[in-house]
């Protein structure tokens, strides 16, 4: 089923879902393991350009996703959820969902307000400002705010499915599982 139904994740959103996890990883390891190589070095600025791209990926993926999750039924989770917890699992996507927009946006607006090139796999995105030195350390904060916040998002994020999955025992996790062929 490529489509969401209201027992569980279709298809689509699963394999959207789980490549954004894979590619999220793959934009913190490139900046966090850059200073492997030093300024100015090739390494280091192949390494950030690929940051870049990916980023710009999930930004991407993100406006998919959301349109499928407007047109399709979002699953419900059995046993139902207490009121908290239920008013909880749906500011959580929100949440998320403002994060890896928010974080590739004010990417690509710090490299505009930079002067840089915006490099998108062999396109160059234009510029969103004029270069501006003040606003880019704005822009560069911000950026660097919401990519900490990312980590302690998705710590949360991982630690209530493992919550939902081994204390509550609902269908939360196995909904997000690729559904396994008898």
């Amino acid at each position: 089923m490529l489509m969401n139904t209201e027992q569980r994740y279709g298809a689509l959103n699963i394999g959207l879902h789980w490549l954004t996890l894979l590619l999220m990883i793959a934009v913190y390891a490139l900046i966090e393991f850059r200073d492997i190589f030093p300024k100015g070095d090739p390494g280091r600025d192949l390494m950030k350009q690929w940051h870049f791209m990916l980023g710009l990926l999930i930004f991407a993926l993100v406006w998919v996703r959301l349109f499928l999750r407007a047109i399709s039924p979002t699953p419900r989770i059995v046993p139902e959820l207490p009121p908290m917890l239920s008013l909880l699992a749906k500011l959580a996507p929100i949440a998320l969902y403002c994060f890896i927009i928010l974080t590739p946006l004010f990417g690509w607006l710090l490299l505009s307000a930079g002067g840089k090139p915006i490099p998108f796999f062999g396109m160059t995105l234009p510029a969103l400002v004029a270069p501006d030195p003040e606003l880019k350390k704005w822009f560069k904060e911000i950026h660097e705010t919401l990519g900490n916040i990312g980590y302690a998002l998705i710590a949360l994020h991982a630690a209530a499915t493992l919550y939902h999955h081994h204390v509550r025992k609902d269908n939360t996790l196995t909904m997000m599982l690729p559904q396994q062929r008898d």
